[in-house]
């Protein structure tokens, strides 16, 4: 049997930490204490039904809204991706991905940050001339050219087709690998968090109803029969009838 290292047995520190994170509209309460952490390097992926609140819980967490109520703390620098790639229409490709950076070469950066997702010949295209996957992947770079601790992934890929969705799960999972980064990722899509993630969540009445740790290794497959299991686990824990 294989030794594991003190750096395997000893958990990373947290890069996020929430504590009783309430958010209510109106009568409706839609977070009714939420407690989250997220250790660095970890990828966290966010499942629910529609309505229970992923989206909400997001926008807190990037402090994007200002009404919720409990502790958020970041412990480093956090990047935000949408579902929509929110790109600028009358900008070009490179100044959309520099859009607020400063510091020192800042066009090294954005160079960098553009070949890392396979768009280093698009640097002058205009949104309009993109694919949406193209487009995706402008706004993916637009968040790791900021070198952040933690990625927040707002179902980036569920506007896409099918074959540019997986595409970007293996984008995404090769430039984790390089850059080491941590991820909350709120997805409707149980195949995507498995293959993703570390950890899944199911957020449900308000709260972190279910955590299903997901050891499966980095080369892992749905056809995988542990893949299987869990796939129906959280399934079922979502109230999704399977055959």
């Amino acid at each position: 049997m294989a030794t594991r290292t003190a750096r395997e047995l000893t958990p990373a520190p947290p890069v996020l930490t929430a504590r009783a994170v309430r958010r209510a509209f109106g009568p409706t309460t839609v977070l009714a204490g939420v407690d989250l952490d997220i250790a660095g390097g970890e990828v966290v992926a966010l499942l629910g039904g529609s309505g229970s609140g992923k989206s909400t819980l997001l926008r807190i967490l990037a402090g994007l809204d200002r009404e919720a109520t409990g502790e958020t703390t970041v412990h480093g620098t956090a990047a935000v991706v949408f579902q929509e790639h929110r790109l600028l229409p009358w900008k070009r490709v490179a100044h959309n991905v520099a859009l607020g950076l400063s510091g020192p070469d800042v066009a090294g950066r954005v160079d960098r940050a553009l070949a890392e997702v396979g768009l280093a010949d698009r640097q002058r295209a205009w949104p309009a001339e993109l694919s949406g996957g193209q487009a995706q992947r402008v706004a993916v770079a637009r968040a790791l050219v900021r070198a952040p601790d933690l990625l927040l992934l707002d179902e980036p890929f569920g506007a896409l087709d099918a074959l540019t969705r997986l595409r970007m799960q293996g984008l995404l999972r090769r430039l984790r690998a390089e850059h080491g980064f941590a991820a909350l990722l709120v997805t409707h899509d149980v195949e995507e968090a498995l293959l993703l993630a570390d950890r899944a969540l199911v957020l449900d009445g308000g709260v972190i109803a279910e955590e299903l740790p997901v050891p499966l290794g980095p080369t892992r497959t749905p056809d995988d029969p542990a893949f299987g299991a869990l796939r129906r686990r959280l399934l079922d824990r979502l109230g999704v009838p399977t055959p």
